[in-house]
């Protein structure tokens, strides 16, 4: 690309760094007004952006930060996607790490065969 075309459209942008799967859907996300453009709400989905502007936007449940690295020339793979931009939001927690292990049948849950078989000879023996 030459040096004058440095700037791109912020919906085809987005489209180009697979946050979204087809561009209308980052052109309604950019028109009702959920995207910011260094801390500005960005008006229409045809404002320019290029390298160095911080983005803010929603992302399924998280908030995305991310700044522009490159303009990109085409949709390429994800790997040609991540290169675009740096990711300056914090980490999210992984969903698995909060999520306390499954119970055993101690009275909590549903018992494994294993557990229900001791639990039928326990009843079925006499002797106790």
């Amino acid at each position: 690309m030459s040096d004058g075309a440095s700037k791109i459209r912020l919906d085809k942008w987005l489209w180009h760094a697979r946050f979204f799967k087809t561009r209308s859907l980052a052109t309604k996300l950019v028109s009702g007004g959920h995207v910011r453009v260094n801390g500005n709400r960005a008006g229409k989905p045809a404002q320019a952006v290029g390298p160095e502007d911080v983005l803010t936007f929603p992302q399924a449940r998280q908030i995305r930060v991310v700044k522009i690295l490159a303009i990109g020339e085409r949709r390429g793979p994800a790997t040609e996607a991540q290169a675009l931009y740096e990711d300056l939001a914090p980490p999210e927690p992984s969903v698995r790490e909060n999520v306390p292990p499954s119970p055993r049948f101690e009275g909590k849950g549903r018992p494994t065969k294993r557990d229900r078989r001791k639990l039928d000879l326990k009843r079925s023996d006499p002797l106790d």
